[in-house]
């Protein structure tokens, strides 16, 4: 009986403990420059501008994704290798994670 109950509360500390860990969030590591903005160690969605042609130059160690919608929606349409910049035609946003 001694040896069911301290294999329960071990289970239930484990599950305790990997539910109340808080997630990490991970960026990328490097700049990403987007319209001509500078995002140091950047991660997420960026809009690209409205009134620009847009640029994303990027100097990360991720690809990143050129999504054909605003707010990283629609379908991705380029990947951006690091090291490589590109000038995107109609496209609204980019990815990092």
């Amino acid at each position: 009986m001694n040896r069911c109950m301290a294999t329960l509360a071990g289970t239930a500390a484990a599950a305790a403990l990997a539910l109340s860990a808080p997630g990490t969030a991970y960026a990328a590591h490097g700049i990403l420059i987007v319209d001509g903005v500078s995002h140091r160690e950047p991660v997420g969605c960026f809009p690209l501008g409205d009134f620009v042609p847009p640029v994303v130059s990027n100097y990360t160690a991720s690809a990143v994704a050129v999504w054909s919608g605003p707010d990283c929606s629609g379908r991705v349409e380029h990947f951006v290798d690091p090291g490589e910049t590109y000038r995107p035609n109609g496209n609204r946003s980019v990815f990092v994670s």
